[in-house]
C-alpha cells in the first residue's frame, strides 16, 4: 500500500460514541423511526413446501373492521425484475419452500393485521418435496451461480475455484505413514440477533423511503429500485442502527420489497412491518448444513503428506447459493499433495445466506477436529503438530502471506491458557464427577476488500468536519472507529470529527459483511482525507475557504492484492467439564489469541471477540434448526426449542491481540476481526470434549446423547 497513516486515534480503547445513545434508548431502530398515520401489515406464508396456489379466498379477511388491503399475487403490483427468486416477492403462484411469502394484510393495527391475516384461505396444489441433505445423492453437483461462486466453471467471484488439486492425492495417502479418513457434519443454524427484521415503507412525491434494519444500504436501496423498476434516486434506505445481524440483514430483503408494495396500496400511509421470531426461521435466510469429509497423511515425523478436503452442502431450489467450505483447508497447512471439492444439493428448503463466518465455521470445525485426531495419531502435542505443519508461504498458489503469526497466537496462546504441562491421555483429569479436558484449534479468515465504497469530507472554518458514507454500524463500533480513522487521516482529534453513516443518500458503501467493512470504509475515508488535503494546500494555501470545502473519493485499489495472500490467523484454546452421570458439557474456559494487523479501537475490537468465541461455543454446543422432512420447516423455530448461548454458558473468555501490522493490507494496516473468532471454537471445544471423555464428536452440536 502507498498510502499510510499515522496512528493517533487509533489504537486508543475509546468509548463508543453512541453508547449514551443506546444506553438511555434514544438510538432509534428501524421500526422505531417515526412517521404519521403508519398502516401495519402481517405476511401470509405457504404452509406447503412445494407447489403452487391454485385458489384465494380473501373476503373474510377484507370484510374485517380495520383492514385496508389484501395483497397475494392475484392482485400485487407487478415487478419489473425478478431475476433474484428470494425478492421476486408475490410474483407468480408458485411454491418453492414453506414459510415462502404469498401475500399480505395491511391493516390500521398489527393485532388486525394479524388476526385478518387468519381469514385469508389459500388452496394449493402440492408436488412431492425433498429437505434432506446426503452425501450419498446421485444429484449432488459443482456450484455455478451461487453467491460466492461466480458462473463459469464453477469460480468464486474473489477468483478461487470451487475444486483445486495439487500434486497426487491417493498417492500421497497411500504412501503415508499415518492416515485418517473421517467425516464431520455441521446442522443448519439460524441467526437471531437482537433485533429482527423490520421494514417501514413509505411513499411520498414518487419516492420511496425504507426504514430497514440493514447491514448495507447502499446494496439494498439498488437492488429494491431494480425490482420495482425505480430510478436508483427515487429510493432511499435509512438505517442509522441495527441491533445485529450476522450476516442475516446483509443480502434477503423480501421483507422489504413486499413493504414496498403493501405501502403502494394504502397511498398516503406508511406501512410498518417487523418478523415475528417465528418468521425469521424461514425468511431471512440460514446457515446451511453441511457433510464433509477429511482424509489426512502424515510420515513419521508428523509431517503431513496429503490432505483432502471434500464439502457436501444444501441451497435451495430455487436459488442457488454457496459457501467456501473448504477454502480454510487450501491455506492453513503445508502438504505436498492436496484436493478440496465443493458440491451442493438443491433442495425445497428456504434459501441460506452467509452467517457469520460463512464456511469458515464450518469447515474449520471439521479440519481443526481432523488435525487434533491427527496429531494424536502422530503422538504429538496438538499445537505442535500445528506448528510442524507450517508453511513458508501460501500452500497452494505459492503467494506469499502479507503477514502470518499463526504461530505466535499458538505460543502465545498456550503460555497465557497454562497449556504445558498437559497430560494427552484421555479421562486423566476428574474433578467432584466432571472429567476435564483441554483442546485447542486454529483460526483463519481472509482480510478482503469489497469494490463499491466512497467517502464525502466537509471541512469548515474552525477545524471541524463532517465524513459521509453510507456505512452500517450493526452493533460492532462502526460510529466510533470510523471516527478514529478519519481523525487520523486529517491530522484532527475525534472530537472534531462529524460522522454520518447508514443513509443510502450519502456516497455508497459495501456490506457490513465478510470482516470488510473497515477496510472498505476507512481506505475510503483515507483517501477522501488525503484529496481534500491536497485541494486545501494546491488551491488554498492550507487554509479552509469561508464557504467551507468538500471533496468525494472513491476506495482505491490495492495493488498488492494480487502479490500477497491475505489472512488473519487465530489461535484458541478450551477447557471443558463434562458430567460423567448425564453428559452435560460446561465450558468454564476460552482463551483466543489474533492476529489481525493493527487494532483501531481494542475495546470495540475486544467485545468483538469475545462475541465471536461466544457465539462459537453456541454453534459448538447448542444450535441446531431441526427441520421436519413431512412438511419442509424448523420445528424449533423459536427461543423455547432453538438454544442460543447465554451468560449462564459462559464463565471466563479472554481475548488478546498480537502486536501487528499489516503493511499490505490497508492504509490502516489492520485487518477483520468480526469473524475470525467465531472460525476455531467449535473444534477447540470438541477436541477438550474428546480430552475429557475420550468420545470424539465428529457431528455438531456436542449434545448429551452423543456422551452417554
Amino acid at each position: 500500500m502507498s498510502t499510510m497513516i499515522t496512528a493517533r486515534a487509533i489504537g486508543r480503547p475509546l468509548d463508543r460514541v453512541d453508547g449514551p445513545l443506546k444506553v438511555t434508548g434514544t438510538a432509534r431502530y428501524a421500526f422505531e423511526q417515526p412517521v404519521d398515520r403508519p398502516a401495519y401489515m402481517f405476511p401470509l406464508q405457504a404452509t406447503i413446501a412445494a407447489g403452487r396456489i391454485i385458489a384465494v379466498e380473501a373476503s373474510a379477511a377484507t370484510a374485517e373492521p380495520g383492514v385496508l388491503a389484501v395483497l397475494t399475487h392475484k392482485n400485487a403490483p407487478r415487478l419489473a425484475w425478478t431475476g433474484d427468486p428470494e425478492v421476486a416477492v408475490l410474483y407468480s403462484d408458485q411454491v418453492a419452500f414453506r414459510g415462502q411469502l404469498v401475500g399480505a394484510v395491511v391493516a390500521e393495527t398489527s393485532e388486525i393485521a394479524r388476526h385478518a391475516a387468519g381469514l385469508v384461505k389459500l388452496d394449493y396444489q402440492e408436488r412431492a418435496h425433498d429437505v434432506v441433505l446426503r452425501a450419498d445423492r446421485g444429484d449432488l453437483r459443482k456450484p455455478v451461480n451461487a453467491a460466492f461462486f461466480g458462473a463459469g466453471g464453477g469460480e468464486l467471484q474473489n477468483g478461487m475455484l470451487a475444486d483445486t488439486v495439487l500434486g497426487d492425492v491417493e498417492a500421497g495417502l497411500a504412501s503415508a505413514a499415518i492416515r485418517l479418513d473421517q467425516t464431520y457434519t455441521t446442522p443448519m443454524c439460524h441467526h437471531n440477533p437482537m433485533e429482527p427484521h423490520t421494514a417501514v415503507a413509505s411513499w411520498a412525491d414518487e419516492m420511496l423511503t425504507l426504514y430497514c434494519s440493514s447491514q448495507g444500504v447502499t446494496g439494498v436501496a439498488g437492488l429494491v429500485a431494480r425490482v420495482l423498476g425505480l430510478d436508483p434516486q427515487r429510493v432511499r434506505v435509512i438505517s442509522p442502527h441495527v441491533g445485529g445481524g450476522f450476516g442475516s440483514k446483509v443480502y434477503p430483503i423480501a421483507y422489504a420489497v413486499l413493504a414496498a408494495l403493501a405501502a403502494q396500496a394504502v397511498p398516503g400511509r406508511p406501512v410498518k412491518f417487523t418478523l415475528t421470531r417465528q418468521q425469521m426461521f424461514c425468511l431471512v435466510g440460514n446457515r446451511g448444513p453441511t457433510i464433509q469429509r477429511i482424509q489426512l497423511g502424515a510420515d513419521t515425523s508428523g509431517h503431513l503428506t496429503a490432505i483432502a478436503h471434500d464439502a457436501v452442502q444444501q441451497h435451495a431450489r430455487v436459488k442457488e447459493y454457496a459457501e467456501q467450505i473448504a477454502t480454510c483447508t487450501r491455506v492453513m497447512y503445508a502438504a505436498p499433495n492436496r484436493r478440496t471439492t465443493h458440491r451442493l444439493a438443491a433442495l425445497d428448503v428456504p434459501p441460506p445466506t452467509i452467517m457469520r463466518a460463512p464456511g469458515e465455521a464450518q469447515g474449520m470445525f471439521a479440519l481443526e477436529s481432523a488435525m487434533d485426531e491427527m496429531a494424536i495419531a502422530c503422538g504429538l502435542d496438538p499445537a505442535e503438530f500445528r506448528i510442524r505443519n507450517e508453511p513458508s508461504a501460501h500452500p497452494e498458489n505459492g503467494l506469499p502471506f502479507s503477514s502470518r503469526n499463526l504461530v505466535r497466537c499458538l505460543r502465545e496462546g498456550a503460555r497465557r491458557f497454562g497449556w504445558q504441562p498437559r497430560d494427552p491421555a484421555p479421562r486423566a483429569r476428574r474433578d467432584r464427577g466432571w472429567l476435564v479436558g483441554t483442546g485447542v484449534a486454529a483460526s483463519t479468515y481472509p482480510a478482503v476488500q469489497l469494490p463499491g465504497s466512497a467517502a464525502a469530507i466537509r471541512a469548515e472554518p474552525g477545524g471541524r468536519y463532517t465524513v459521509s458514507i453510507a456505512a452500517a454500524d450493526i452493533g460492532t463500533g462502526t460510529w466510533t472507529t470510523l471516527a478514529q480513522i478519519a481523525a487520523d487521516a486529517l491530522g484532527a482529534t475525534v472530537e472534531q470529527v462529524r460522522l454520518q453513516i447508514g443513509d443510502s443518500a450519502l456516497p455508497p458503501a459495501s456490506a457490513a459483511g465478510f470482516s470488510s467493512g473497515i477496510s472498505c470504509w476507512g481506505s475510503s475515508i483515507v483517501e477522501a482525507a488525503r484529496q481534500l488535503r491536497d485541494r486545501l494546500e494546491s488551491q488554498h494555501g492550507g487554509t479552509v475557504p469561508p464557504e467551507g470545502l468538500e471533496v468525494t473519493a472513491n476506495m482505491p485499489g490495492n495493488p498488492d492484492a494480487a502479490r500477497y495472500a491475505m489472512q488473519a490467523f487465530g489461535a484458541q484454546f478450551a477447557e471443558v467439564r463434562v458430567n460423567e452421570d448425564t453428559g452435560e458439557v460446561r465450558v468454564p474456559r476460552l482463551l483466543g489469541v489474533f492476529g489481525a494487523g493493527r487494532i483501531i479501537n481494542p475495546k470495540t475490537a475486544r467485545s468483538q471477540l469475545i462475541g465471536g468465541m461466544t457465539q462459537g461455543l453456541s454453534f459448538a454446543l447448542h444450535e441446531h434448526s431441526v427441520t421436519d422432512p413431512r412438511f419442509g420447516h424448523v420445528v424449533n423455530h423459536d427461543f423455547a426449542g432453538y438454544h442460543i448461548a447465554s451468560n449462564a454458558d459462559t464463565k471466563s473468555i479472554e481475548a488478546y491481540f498480537l502486536d501487528e501490522e499489516d503493511p499490505h493490507t490497508n492504509p490502516m494496516r489492520s485487518k477483520g476481526i468480526g469473524e475470525i473468532s467465531c472460525v476455531g471454537t467449535a473444534a477447540a471445544i470438541a477436541n477438550a470434549v474428546h480430552h475429557a471423555t475420550g468420545i470424539r464428536v465428529r457431528d455438531l452440536p456436542i449434545t448429551l446423547d452423543k456422551l452417554l
